[in-house]
């Protein structure tokens, strides 16, 4: 039997007036309930309301996310050890991850609170920077690593290695390594494949390759990654957890990559489709001219 949800966590993108406009719309809607309501202070000091208390979300029994998808990235990657479930109620423009609409906020939101939902365990990828064999950098990221140049107009040099087996020498601007919630991102645009949420696999993927036939590949989603920088003079890159977080790596720096111990917890609306949503997103199977799905 699904827990009640008694203790409500908020987290808004403060700066985004529509985000903030959608939170006092869900905390009207779900003050009468009863249920405690709290969030940082920061975001209480947005809110006319008594309704809402300080305290940190990630003592709630659900957290909802109201922004796009970078808020929720963000959350997920803070929350994840604490095992507080997320709702996104999506107030940026592409909503992959947050994936409640604001108008249909109130019967979204009744649904959920009432047990009816699906949950999605969603895999974090931890990545640490090792120089001269001391970890030097360290951070998890739900949707991708990347491996990337700083420099315009040259390519870095590097190996990929999977499980201590090396894979391949590499001529690139750079590498993702990806989530299969990473896939639908920056690793789509570069050419990699669309994995489901629910499949345990990483995809590699380099970025715009020397080679032609440097080709994305998909690994167990226990694999452990490693990324070598080679030693040469052009070895000027960084590392981006998740388009948030960066260290810079040089010549002779390794990037391992493994999964993280603790999945995020997305809750979905019963309805969920995650092939609708990437009709809807992506436009498959529509006449450009009608807007039709075919």
């Amino acid at each position: 039997m699904k827990q009640p949800f008694k203790t409500l966590g908020l987290v808004v993108k403060r700066h985004d007036p529509r985000a903030v406009e959608t939170l006092r719309t869900a905390v009207m809607h779900l003050a009468p309930s009863g249920r405690k309501l709290i969030a940082a202070a920061e975001t209480v000091a947005l809110l006319d309301s008594a309704s809402v208390t300080v305290g940190n979300p990630a003592s709630s029994d659900l957290v909802l996310v109201i922004g796009g998808d970078g808020t929720l990235l963000h959350t997920a990657r803070l929350l994840a050890p604490h095992k507080v479930p997320l709702v996104g109620i999506n107030a940026g423009r592409l909503g992959f991850l947050a994936d409640i609409r604001p108008e249909d906020l109130a019967p979204s939101l009744d649904a959920v609170l009432d047990g009816d939902y699906v949950e999605e365990p969603r895999a974090l990828l931890q990545a640490e920077v090792y120089r001269n064999g001391e970890v030097t950098w360290q951070g998890t990221a739900l949707n991708d690593v990347v491996v990337q140049k700083c420099d315009a107009g040259r390519m870095i040099e590097f190996e990929t290695h999977v499980d201590g087996s090396y894979v391949c020498g590499h001529r690139a601007d750079g590498i993702i390594i990806s989530t299969p919630t990473g896939s639908t991102a920056y690793a789509l645009s570069a050419g990699g494949p669309i994995l489901h949420p629910r499949l345990d696999a990483l995809a590699i993927v380099p970025i715009c390759p020397h080679t032609l036939s440097d080709r994305p590949i998909v690994v167990n989603g226990n694999a452990r990654i490693e990324i070598r920088m080679r030693d040469t003079e052009s070895t000027n890159a960084q590392v981006v957890l998740d388009g948030q977080n960066h260290a810079d790596v040089g010549a002779g720096d390794h990037v391992r990559i493994s999964a993280n111990g603790a999945p995020a917890r997305l809750l979905h609306p019963a309805n969920h489709d995650y092939y609708k949503l990437l009709r809807q997103k992506l436009h498959w199977g529509r006449d450009h001219e009608s807007g039709l799905e075919r």
